[in-house]
């Protein structure tokens, strides 16, 4: 009877672990949305990331079945060029918050699969370094916006 309990309890853990990692517990969201380009441009997304654990947790990913690729990126502007760049992660600190905003950290959503409309909501599941994830449904705005509109 042990050798038959053994694997079951073990298995049990295993499983036990493998669904906390999915969720990012300590990690909420607000202030989602995303500037709708014209044509089949990428959208910037943005969001307000919300740490209440005592550790940091590190941002690495982002996907969405709305588009066939999301990649986290920064803008700046230094002598007066704007660049931006591909980054792995961003880190938001114990018990606090990062911003992803228009000139800065933000998600570049790519390949739309069906053409993105102000007022739309559109789902994309943020990844972090710890395998965990967050869902979040974001409000799509109109090229002109400068924030999420609230």
């Amino acid at each position: 009877m042990n050798r038959i309990l053994l694997p079951v309890l073990l298995a049990g853990l295993l499983g036990t672990g493998l669904a906390h990692a999915a969720t990012a517990p300590h990690v909420t969201a607000s202030h989602a949305w995303i500037r709708v380009l014209p044509g089949n441009l990428p959208a910037g997304a943005y969001v307000v990331l919300h740490n209440d654990g005592d550790q940091p947790v590190s941002l690495t990913g982002a996907s969405s079945p709305a588009y066939g690729e999301a990649m986290l990126h920064e803008s700046s502007g230094a002598g007066g060029m704007n660049r931006m760049a591909m980054v792995d992660a961003l880190t938001i600190p114990a018990h606090g918050t990062q911003a992803l905003q228009p000139g800065g950290y933000h998600l570049m959503l790519m390949d739309a699969k069906h053409p993105v409309q102000p007022g739309d909501t559109v789902r994309v599941v943020l990844k972090f370094g710890d395998g965990g994830t967050l869902p979040v449904d974001f409000t799509a705005r109109p090229a002109n916006a400068l924030d999420d509109g609230k």
